[in-house]
């Protein structure tokens, strides 16, 4: 499964890149009803010391309500050169820029697995585990929100970054995509095909958060 996932975020790269180069100046709806019940800072240092009860959609949607949270743009230099050092078996590169990439976005999915794999390969064995129990953790808070097949179950995201993982994850290939407005919500109608059967599906992600956001920064 890890050499697969790995394969498919090098290829999937340029595909996140650009879809987030020229976000919809749509105006933004509602976001999805959430409650933080803990500020990130704290909720962060939670994950850092591996915390097994620590709630990752929690912390998720709590770094959308910071100054740093950005769900456009990303860091699309940054990703590439981790997974070209991967690719090169470069391992200590790698780690250089997911190091870059996690002091801007310690919710960055990708740049998390990218470390547990260059950890892992370099014998870091307590590093590694850390690393790969966030990716883990993150990606499943995504998978636990919904099950994308209506817009009422849909995934809930807070970056494009993360709907792509997901696709990665599940081994499908994504394809066309389309902005759906209903009921006051945002949602991000996909395609992905699944290239072992060549069945192709539809997924719907809940992108209130990352409209909010741009609702925001369009006013500012």
């Amino acid at each position: 499964m890890i050499s697969r996932l790995l394969i498919l975020l090098l290829v999937s790269v340029s595909s996140v890149a650009a879809q987030q180069s020229a976000p919809s100046p749509t105006p933004a709806a509602a976001a999805t009803p959430a409650q933080t019940k803990a500020t990130y800072e704290t909720l962060l240092e939670k994950v850092k010391k591996s915390d097994p009860t620590i709630d990752f959609q929690e912390l998720r949607l709590a770094y959308t309500e910071t100054k740093a949270y950005g769900p456009y743009g990303g860091d699309a230099e940054a990703r590439k050169a981790m997974f070209a050092a991967l690719r090169a078996n470069e391992y200590d590169k790698a780690l250089a820029s997911a190091a870059e990439i996690l002091n801007r976005n310690y919710m960055d999915i990708m740049a998390h697995f990218g470390a547990f794999v260059a950890n892992r390969e370099l014998g870091h064995a307590d590093k590694a585990t850390y690393h790969r129990f966030v990716f883990d953790g993150l990606l499943n808070s995504i998978k636990n929100s919904g099950d994308g097949k209506t817009m009422e179950t849909a995934y809930v995201v807070i970056s494009t970054d993360e709907e792509y993982a997901l696709f990665n994850y599940l081994g499908l290939r994504p394809g066309d995509q389309a902005l759906v407005k209903d009921k006051g919500h945002s949602y991000d109608k996909m395609t992905a095909v699944d290239p072992k059967t060549n069945e192709t599906m539809v997924f719907y992600f809940n992108i209130d958060k990352p409209f909010t956001w741009l609702g925001k920064s369009l006013k500012n």
